[in-house]
């Protein structure tokens, strides 16, 4: 999709749908006016007539309006004036960017006015917010069809391909603003296509080919990959248990994004003994962990049969860190970030892991393994360990964690786990930038004690009561060099049903974070 910034007036300008975003109640945007006028008036009637609905994302579509240029005006609805927010653009911008995925028109203008923005919110964050819903509504995975009706519906292409933005001013702010959606939703694509793959084909190695095809790619972007004899070198005990059963082979993925530097620093030999530990960047990188269980059937404590296919997003943390680190270097943002990607199956065998074994994780620590199914804290902690050799600004992990945090906060927030409460506050702020929202929930010491073992330092699951806050405190107990965040998406990395497929979640709250972690002053 490609997008523009014009300054022409909405009646005038040619397109095949023109978009119109209004109140259900209270006077049109100025934007709006213009072409209510140009219509001798019919917007506002159909609006005061109700025929558009009053709840924020219903829409009206109209054909051949006279005065206007347009071929179709869509009316989108804001929501009623006082209840106006966040959450009411972006469901509107929601139902833009389902119905310029599904339009005939090959393309089409959305107005911008300044005056229909929430409360505190600007043109440029609106652009990027815009940027990116639209891009990402017209996200498809491109699955291997063999039916030649669906074959010659796949060439009738609908949607708008390019969208232009009519707003009364633009300048540098607004088109980088759009550059920055554009790039977040790239990031997101690539997420979502890794997400989406069957697990017989987004092995752990082709997550290592995906990242070295990035790498390849994108400037200042330099990948190691580990093997199973290179963790066993180093140590990492706890991931390589988890990769026991399993044929496919692991793989620990080193991404590295050196932008502060510009691509000088971390030149690591891919599948080096080290990993990435010669040539370390020259400032403290923001460290960004994707757990990466390609298929997790829960190994020897075996998941229940319903619904097991999701379980082939159970590596969506790692999809999600290869794609901000795509998005943030196709922007060439000046800060050094580094992407670390455990990836492994989790696979019931006659050498996988059983309950009852202990291993020894890279720290050093030993832990009794009682449940085989509380595998992704087993290779998140050895890269916990592992991210230490960065002297990273923070750490931030991104996991398919815990059923429990899905009970706790359904498919609306991810968890959020931190032992700081500076990081704590700027991932919320984030997430409200980004409508990508994150919800607190504690890491009091109370709970280590549910982590107690005869036989280990710790056991790998603290039961079903407080499930995904005992699977923070064990991450917890790796992360005493630096601050870290823990975001469990097991809630909101995919969508089940009909809708079935990633959501990319939480890459636009990731990329926000690093967008303006890369505009503080150095």
């Amino acid at each position: 999709m490609e997008f523009t910034i014009k300054t022409d007036s909405p009646e005038k300008f040619r397109t095949g749908c023109l978009v119109l975003a209004v109140f259900a109640d209270g006077p049109l945007p100025p934007a709006v006016r213009a072409a209510d006028a140009a219509s001798a008036g019919k917007l506002s009637r159909l609006i005061a007539s109700g025929e558009l609905e009053a709840k924020a994302g219903s829409t009206l579509l109209l054909h051949e309006l006279p005065g206007i240029a347009a071929d179709r005006v869509l009316l989108v609805s804001l929501g009623k004036t006082k209840d106006f927010s966040d959450p009411s653009w972006r469901a509107a911008l929601t139902a833009i960017a389902q119905a310029l995925a599904a339009t005939l028109a090959k393309d089409a203008a959305i107005v911008l006015d300044e005056t229909a923005l929430p409360p505190q919110r600007d043109s440029a964050w609106a652009l990027r917010q815009a940027t990116r819903i639209v891009a990402d509504g017209a996200y498809r995975f491109k699955a291997p069809h063999t039916d030649k009706k669906e074959a010659r519906a796949e060439k009738k292409k609908r949607g708008a391909g390019k969208v232009a933005f009519l707003l009364a001013a633009t300048g540098e702010a607004q088109e980088e603003a759009t550059r920055q959606g554009e790039a977040i939703a790239a990031g997101m694509a690539l997420a979502k296509t890794l997400g989406n793959l069957g697990a017989n084909v987004c092995t752990p190695s082709y997550l290592a080919e995906a990242a070295r095809t990035l790498a390849k790619d994108r400037p200042y972007v330099a990948v190691d990959v580990l093997g199973r004899d290179d963790m066993e070198k180093l140590g990492m005990g706890a991931l390589l248990a988890v990769a026991r059963g399993a044929r496919q082979s692991p793989r620990f993925i080193v991404l590295s994004y050196d932008g502060a530097s510009h691509g000088k620093a971390h030149k690591g030999k891919e599948g080096g003994k080290d990993g990435g530990k010669d040539g370390k960047p020259k400032s403290h990188p923001v460290v960004l962990i994707g757990k990466g269980v390609t298929f997790d059937s829960g190994g020897i404590s075996l998941k229940p049969g319903a619904d097991m296919d999701e379980m082939k997003y159970d590596m969506c943390g790692a999809a999600c860190v290869i794609g901000v680190i795509d998005a943030i270097a196709r922007l060439k943002l000046p800060l050094d970030v580094v992407g670390l990607v455990p990836a492994t199956e989790n696979m019931p065998g006659g050498d996988a892991t059983r309950p009852g074994d202990v291993v020894r994780s890279l720290s050093g620590q030993s832990i009794e393994i009682i449940n085989t199914d509380a595998e992704g804290r087993l290779i998140l902690c050895d890269a916990l360990a592992y991210a230490e050799r960065f002297k990273p600004a923070c750490v931030i992990d991104v996991a398919t964690l815990t059923g429990a945090c899905v009970v706790a906060l359904g498919k609306v927030a991810s968890g959020l786990f931190t032992n700081d409460e500076d990081l704590a506050g700027e991932l919320t702020r984030c997430g409200e930038e980004a409508g990508d929202r994150l919800w607190r929930l504690p890491l009091w010491d109370e709970y280590q004690d549910l982590l107690k073992s005869n036989f280990a330092d710790m056991v790998n699951t603290g039961g079903r009561n407080g499930g995904a806050i005992t699977a923070a405190a064990f991450l917890s107990r790796f992360t005493h060099a630096y601050k870290w965040a823990h975001l469990d998406i097991a809630g909101t990395a995919w969508h089940s049903g009909e809708a079935k497929g990633s959501t990319a979640r939480p890459l636009p709250l990731l990329a926000e974070f690093l967008l303006a972690r890369a505009a503080r002053p150095q």
